[in-house]
């Protein structure tokens, strides 16, 4: 079958009887097993009595990046809990956790000792700022993360540093790492038969993602000029306000485009010789980012789009998420599915045999007893553990 989200899948699943423990909590390690779990692998998430603290600090999350998961309530600071930890750690191919350095030592079920019981598990450990180096064992959320990496400070241009965009973008990216680097591994693993070690830090994963403004940077200070020079404001790039309150964003940088996009608004003063070209442009940001502002504040939204469609500049609306959710274009690029008259977000790329995740999100523990008789073992094979309040962030 080809590549498409449309109809019943008759094979496989990329991922399928890829088996993935999931030790992590709140945003990075869950995310990067949710993608797992999407692409068919069959994620267990291994939750501390009180369950993972996203459940009290963030429940509205637990949903989207647990779904398609079971759970399993393992104390790992006991005999028991670890017993049955080192059984299922023999039987998977892939362990994700995301305490700092030192505390699954301390646990007993860090890479070394789990080695020890399966060769070829690939073991993903995500942590802030690594398992070594000066910083390892600060403790931090993304904000941090991004100003380590110089991402808050690539803002500053002359003024103070900003943090506006609502989205995590380290911890996303180093999701993201960590999902690259265990396919890698996997990959790894089918020509040697050999597991390893994943250090993941977030704030590795934020500062390669400055990669697109390292050039640009380094090129500045060979020139010598000042901090944050390096990042010119882009004339014609920008989120600008409509006749009638609403917003849209143009990113009119090629030269064609920008000949169209003044040619349409009728800016005349802006259709010359010194302004024809990109690098010419940039010295007249302010001038030329006014002009296209005062324009566009004399119609509406509706007005914009018509005539930006029509002449094939590249803009778009700034919609909210409940835009996005009702989007024709993402709906016919089967993005969003429903279940149980709830929107869910499918994974982003159509490949062979791949179906939308519609199990729900596990509550704590809810298949313990399952995943112990799964194992040869009695329901009370872990002891009493309390399952009703949010676990210690630092065990």
């Amino acid at each position: 079958m080809t590549a498409s989200r449309s109809g019943t899948p008759t094979g496989s699943a990329p991922l399928a009887k890829l088996r993935v423990l999931d030790l992590s909590e709140l945003l990075p390690g869950p995310y990067a097993t949710s993608l797992l779990a999407d692409l068919g692998a069959e994620v267990l998430k291994v939750e501390r009595p009180g369950g993972d603290n996203a459940r009290a600090i963030a429940p509205d999350m637990v949903e989207a990046l647990n779904r398609g998961k079971r759970s399993i309530c393992i104390d790992l600071k006991t005999e028991p809990g670890r017993a049955v930890l080192h059984q299922l750690a023999e039987r998977s191919d892939v362990l994700v956790e995301g305490f700092r350095p030192g505390v699954t030592r301390r646990l007993g079920v860090d890479y070394e000792s789990l080695r020890s019981l399966n060769p070829r598990l690939i073991y993903a450990s995500v942590s802030g700022y690594g398992a070594s180096g000066p910083n390892s064992l600060r403790p931090g959320h993304d904000l941090n993360y991004l100003s380590a990496a110089g991402v808050v400070g690539l803002s500053q241009r002359g003024g103070a540093p900003t943090h506006d965009v609502n989205i995590p973008v380290a911890d996303i990216a180093g999701s993201m790492f960590t999902v690259v680097s265990i396919l890698a591994a996997l990959a790894q693993r089918e020509r040697d038969g050999r597991g390893q070690f994943l250090d993941v830090a977030i704030a590795d994963a934020a500062l390669h993602w400055t990669t697109p403004r390292l050039g640009p940077w380094l090129a500045a200070r060979a020139r010598g000029t000042a901090a944050g020079a390096g990042l010119p404001r882009q004339p014609a790039y920008g989120v600008y306000p409509t006749a009638d309150g609403l917003y849209l964003s143009i990113a009119a940088i090629e030269d064609a485009f920008f000949g169209r996009l003044v040619a349409a608004l009728g800016l005349t003063a802006l259709q010359v010789p010194e302004l024809a070209r990109h690098h010419d442009r940039v010295a007249h940001a302010a001038r030329v980012d006014a002009a296209i502002a005062d324009c566009l504040r004399r119609e509406p939204l509706a007005h914009w789009a018509a005539l930006f469609d029509a002449e094939d500049i590249p803009y778009a609306p700034v919609k909210s998420l409940d835009d996005v959710l009702a989007d024709p274009h993402y709906r016919a690029r089967g993005m969003v599915d429903e279940v149980e008259d709830q929107p869910r977000l499918r994974f982003p790329v159509p490949l062979r045999n791949l179906s939308a995740q519609r199990a729900k999100a596990p509550a704590v523990g809810e298949h313990t007893e399952a995943i112990l008789a799964e194992l040869g073992l009695p329901a009370d094979a872990l002891g009493s553990s309390r399952q009703d309040q949010p676990g210690d962030p630092s065990p």
